[in-house]
């Protein structure tokens, strides 16, 4: 990166960080571009309720609304939820290091299709996030990605796991088998 990248991206996420998102939209900087969208639909939030209710607390901190940093990326991106274990990360930051979580959940919407399966797919690896779970109410399936591999947007995850919602999801990381029988499903 040049000095005038470093500029040009401190800029950008200044004005991240000042920007007025009214309150029926979410905001996220990914990879240096500003994407704003409209709040998510009732399954999709139930989907999240589901999941976030059988994350282990006595271990685990499932945290919706939690901006994540990625290192060597120009993106903050705010995942549908975020597991950390108890002691990873001291919270004196807006930011959460992807390094200090153990699960980032992405819960497809309409809009979000692309940048959930392959932008934030490369992102959450370059992060070396161990697990990232993308859940699909559209394919009424859970894909959940392990082994993060590489750099940038070549990073990847080496092992990928389908499943279709009413099969658990084994959550190794977790320690759990996650219950998908009660996940809602949208048409369109």
């Amino acid at each position: 990166m040049t000095a005038v990248d470093d500029r040009m991206m401190t800029n950008i996420t200044e004005i991240f960080e000042a920007l007025d998102v009214p309150g029926q939209l979410k905001a996220e900087l990914i990879r240096g571009e500003i994407v704003m969208m409209a709040g998510p639909h009732w399954v999709h939030n139930m989907i999240v309720l589901r999941v976030l209710n059988q994350v282990p607390q006595d271990r685990w901190y499932p945290m919706q609304t939690q901006d994540i940093a990625i290192p060597g990326e120009a993106s903050e991106p705010q995942p549908d939820l975020v597991v950390i274990e108890h002691g990873a990360f001291d919270g004196r930051s807006r930011l959460v290091p992807a390094p200090a979580t153990t699960l980032l959940v992405e819960v497809v919407s309409k809009t979000s299709k692309h940048r959930d399966y392959v932008t934030k797919r490369s992102m959450y690896a370059a992060g070396q996030v161990p697990a990232y779970l993308i859940i699909d109410p559209y394919e009424a399936v859970c894909v959940l990605l392990t082994e993060p591999h590489g750099a940038g947007e070549a990073a990847g995850y080496r092992t990928e796991r389908t499943s279709k919602f009413g099969e658990p999801v084994p959550l190794d990381v977790l320690g759990i088998k996650l219950d998908t029988t009660e996940f809602g499903t949208l048409s369109g």
